[in-house]
């Protein structure tokens, strides 16, 4: 069964959406049942391959039996293991905390979420294990495709962003799609591990179709990661779909973009070309600066609770887009340490909006006023992932940062670090603005706190799945800070063979 780990990982997935496709209408108390036991397959599965992978090497899984350059290759290394499981994990968690929200927010359209759901992930896992850069395009599709559903199930405004959400992924899909016909049309080969090789051999690192190829992709995945200044499409879709939606959405779509980035810069074009050969190094880092401040000053001035946490979304993309251009180790250990902890991070967050969303019924942060003696165990859960992404030690949020602190001072990008601790300040200063609300109250506004407060009185803790499903991945963000070393050493280790700039 071992064997077969790298294709159960989203096989599972996939086929169970079938089955919910096909019985969930008729039965439709059983789709949060299969849903759980497919995503729980999904995550031994992917245990199991991050062990073999350690334990082995890197693991080469050719779809059908057909060998690359003509068939798919599943080709799973340290770096995409680690992220299958953020991915399986955090859509395992997100899931238990579903079971009454989908109920509650889509009752008639139980089977067709969960269908979704399950598609979501199976395009994303898809995403992270395909070695095939075409193959990498279809499933970008797949989970595309899925989103705009998944958001357009929210309010009449949720329609309207998954619409425009619609119009950029596939403006940024078709970037993607069109820079892999250029390496194509180049190289005879959509492996991603053999276009390298090509590039190489035939000497094709000055070729134009390479750079305009290069190009493409990479803004096309800028696109679809969300990057300022091409985000307009990710705030409102995020504020507005199902509590659900968002949670599966914000920690995990942006997070599975940047690793394609960091596939393409490493595997695909290889750190020789993109940046020596280009050595476009500090214009990106710059830009990556500028989205960073401009997204957290753009939070700072939310008082939507979801929106404001969208905009943190768009800040930690602008710190995993620099980490990556810093060309060094430290920098590229940051980022793929940020991946990981900034998805669970993302999804504590997130979660606990949801949960003060069902309780309230209000979007904004003043929703939040007195909830320390309502909902203490809510908020203990929310405090660990608002310390994450502030970066107080030891949750997963400061060892991330340190790396990419210590990346952008080994580079001398001073810029960048000054950046991050700003960014790390204006989160401080958000998120303690929300815990004082919780904790203290607000003063009263005459005329206007009568009907606020009848509904207050009557909220008590939140119920036991959302519960468990917010302290778990509390719990998660304290066991990634704890076990920073054995986490660093497995990327570090996958990171020796690109020859990467270490500290003096």
């Amino acid at each position: 069964m071992t064997e077969q780990a790298p294709a159960l990982i989203l096989l599972i997935p996939f086929l169970t959406s079938i089955l919910v496709a096909m019985i969930g209408i008729a039965y439709r108390g059983i789709c949060w049942y299969l849903a759980l036991i497919s995503l729980a397959g999904s995550v031994c599965a992917s245990f199991t391959t991050l062990i073999r992978v350690l334990d082995e090497g890197v693991i080469r899984y050719h779809m059908g039996g057909w060998a690359p350059p003509f068939g798919i290759e599943f080709r799973v290394d340290a770096l995409n293991a680690l992220v299958s499981i953020a991915v399986s994990v955090v859509a395992f968690i997100t899931l238990v905390y579903s079971k009454e929200r989908v109920e509650t927010e889509s009752p008639n359209k139980v089977s067709q979420y969960y269908t979704l759901f399950l598609l979501l992930i199976t395009g994303l896992l898809g995403i992270v294990l395909t070695g095939d850069a075409f193959n990498l395009y279809v499933l970008l599709e797949v989970s595309a495709l899925t989103s705009y559903a998944l958001i357009a199930m929210g309010p009449k405004r949720a329609t309207l962003a998954a619409f425009k959400y619609l119009i950029m992924g596939t403006i940024g899909a078709s970037f993607y799609l069109l820079g892999v016909g250029y390496l194509y049309i180049k190289t005879g080969s959509l492996n991603m591990f053999d276009i390298q090789e090509q590039i190489v051999a035939n000497d094709l690192q000055q070729s134009p179709t390479i750079l305009v190829a290069f190009i493409l992709i990479t803004v096309g995945l800028w696109i679809k990661m969300a990057f300022f200044p091409l985000h307009a499409w990710l705030p409102n879709s995020y504020a507005f779909a199902p509590t659900t939606s968002s949670s599966i959405m914000g920690p995990l779509v942006t997070k599975v973009m940047i690793y394609v980035m960091v596939r393409m810069v490493l595997t695909v074009f290889g750190p020789v070309y993109t940046f020596e050969v280009l050595n476009w190094n500090e214009i990106v880092v710059w830009l990556s600066v500028i989205a960073i401040l401009a997204s957290s000053i753009g939070a700072l001035a939310q008082t939507d609770l979801r929106k404001m946490l969208t905009f943190l979304i768009i800040a930690e993309v602008g710190y995993m887009v620099g980490g990556t251009w810093l060309a060094n180790e430290a920098g590229m250990t940051g980022t793929i340490y940020h991946i990981i902890s900034d998805a669970f991070m993302t999804l504590c967050v997130f979660l606990f909006a949801g949960i003060i969303f069902a309780k309230t019924n209000r979007r904004d942060i003043n929703a939040v006023d007195g909830m320390f003696k309502k909902m203490p165990m809510t908020m203990i859960g929310f405090i660990v992932g608002a310390f994450s992404l502030i970066g107080i030690p030891p949750t997963a949020g400061f060892f991330s940062k340190w790396y990419l602190i210590q990346g952008g001072i080994e580079s001398g990008n001073w810029e960048y670090v000054v950046a991050l601790l700003i960014s790390s300040l204006i989160n401080a200063v958000l998120f303690f603005r929300i815990i004082e609300i919780a904790f203290f109250g607000r003063k009263p506004v005459e005329g206007h706190d009568h009907h606020h407060g009848d509904l207050h009185s009557k909220i008590c803790e939140a119920p036991a799945s959302q519960l468990i499903s917010l302290w778990g991945t509390a719990a998660i963000l304290l066991l990634i800070g704890l076990y920073n070393k054995d986490i660093a050493g497995i990327i570090q280790d996958f990171l020796l063979q690109f020859n990467l700039a270490t500290g003096g």
